[in-house]
């Protein structure tokens, strides 16, 4: 078990949503609305992955602001007699592109198989990586699916471990047991937080679906090509409010430094669970915890006193 900084050490923290509808599908927002809202709130990076609708918008690109091209793909099981998309098991893949400049242009596919063929989807997905796309699976229990339909699933780079529209419209959200169990069944990939906004309420109403689950990514400058390198090294957390400043390992130890929080839990592949808990009334910023070695992989959760998590990717002792 090797010293290393599991977040980097260098650069600056840039908030991202990767997830994003417009009116190019379903969304209620222009692109340019959702780069003026988003950017209101601190930030500056949003993948805009409409329906089945391919989105590279570099116009919206400046110094401060960059806009990830990519879709959302879509496959669905047979739909029940009476039509109704409610007992639908479905599969939803964002697709991000890792350099939309030198492809001339896109048009968005789609998975071509039937639902349950897990080998051609994973055949599908292989072709998309080969092509230049991070896939990223998303909102596992929204999708009402299980271990069985995930567990088997291979190429994807990450999975949503929360998204903020599915909390809103149905409790649908958190994902963090599907993270582990995909982990377990010896997956390697990272996590991420979203918004998978449509916003049909509007900022301030309690239904609005924007701003409540991002993606904090550490770079030494904001560029396309920067946010593209960290997506594939891992170098970003997923919250839903708290932050989490500094992640290493020095000396055998799991070191953490955060926002004020209540709880600091370190997850692994078994049943051990490091945490370290304040006492009523007061909060922590940092927590150090000793690692056996035979943890397989650790990934912290920060709870703040809102119910609030900050979420670290899964890393493997033994890279």
């Amino acid at each position: 078990m090797r010293d290393r900084a599991l977040l980097p050490a260098a650069g600056q923290f840039y908030k991202a949503n990767l997830h994003c509808h417009t009116v190019l599908s379903d969304g209620r927002w222009t692109k340019e609305q959702v780069k003026a809202e988003y950017q209101k709130r601190g930030y500056s990076i949003v993948a805009f992955t409409d329906h089945r609708h391919y989105g590279w918008h570099p116009e919206l690109m400046d110094d401060t602001f960059i806009p990830i091209a990519a879709y959302e793909a879509d496959l669905n099981g047979p739909f029940p007699p009476s039509g109704s998309f409610q007992w639908v098991k479905t599969y939803h893949l964002n697709f991000y592109d890792t350099d939309p400049a030198a492809r001339g242009g896109f048009t968005a596919v789609q998975p071509p198989q039937q639902y349950g063929d897990l080998e051609a989807l994973n055949g599908f997905i292989a072709r998309m990586n080969a092509g230049g796309f991070l896939c990223c699976y998303n909102h596992p229990y929204w999708s009402l699916q299980n271990y069985n339909d995930y567990a088997g699933l291979k190429g994807a780079f990450a999975m949503e471990i929360y998204n903020h529209g599915c909390e809103l419209d149905g409790l649908y959200g958190y994902a963090p047991q599907a993270y582990d169990e995909m982990l377990r069944a010896g997956q390697k990939l990272f996590c991420v937080a979203t918004d998978d906004n449509h916003d049909t309420y509007a900022p301030g109403d309690p239904r609005c679906d924007s701003f409540g689950g991002f993606t904090m990514f550490k770079l030494e400058k904001l560029t396309y090509a920067s946010v593209i390198e960290a997506l594939k090294k891992g170098d970003f957390y997923a919250s839903t409010g708290p932050e989490l400043q500094e992640l290493y390992i020095r000396d055998g130890a799991l070191c953490v430094r955060c926002s004020p929080v209540e709880k600091i839990y370190v997850v692994t592949s078994g049943r051990r669970c490091l945490m370290k808990l304040a006492a009523p009334g007061e909060t922590l910023t940092e927590a150090v915890f000793p690692l056996n070695g035979d943890e397989g992989y650790v990934r912290v959760d920060c709870r703040d006193g809102q119910g609030r998590h900050a979420y670290s990717n899964a890393y493997w002792l033994d890279e």
